[in-house]
């Protein structure tokens, strides 16, 4: 099992992109990416409205995430949103250790 969070930021004149992009250079997405129990950290632009930009964020449990929540890393995150302005939807998934169903095996191209 982990835990996926889908967090789609929105700003205004480019700022959630400007926020993304700010995450990488300033080095805190390498440090999130390293610690213990974060198994993706990535950043996708939305085609359909270019003010939002999606992190999908992604752990192997909850405590990896509440390690996360109490590092310093957070702070920086906080800073970086509040200057950015941004606004947040978020949505969170449990993986299925099943995997991918045969029968959708068929439209997965490798």
């Amino acid at each position: 099992m982990s835990i996926i969070i889908h967090i789609y930021y929105t700003g205004i004149k480019g700022n959630a992109l400007k926020f993304a992009k700010e995450m990488v250079s300033s080095g805190t997405v390498s440090k999130i990416r390293q610690a213990e129990g974060n198994l993706a950290y990535d950043y996708f632009v939305s085609m359909d409205n270019e003010e939002t930009v999606l992190l999908v964020d992604r752990w192997t449990d909850q405590e990896a995430i509440d390690r996360h929540h109490a590092s310093s890393m957070m702070d920086t995150i906080l800073k970086l949103r509040e200057k950015y302005d941004l606004s947040m939807r978020v949505e969170r998934y449990v993986s299925d250790e099943a995997g991918i169903p045969e029968t959708d095996q068929k439209f997965i191209r490798e």
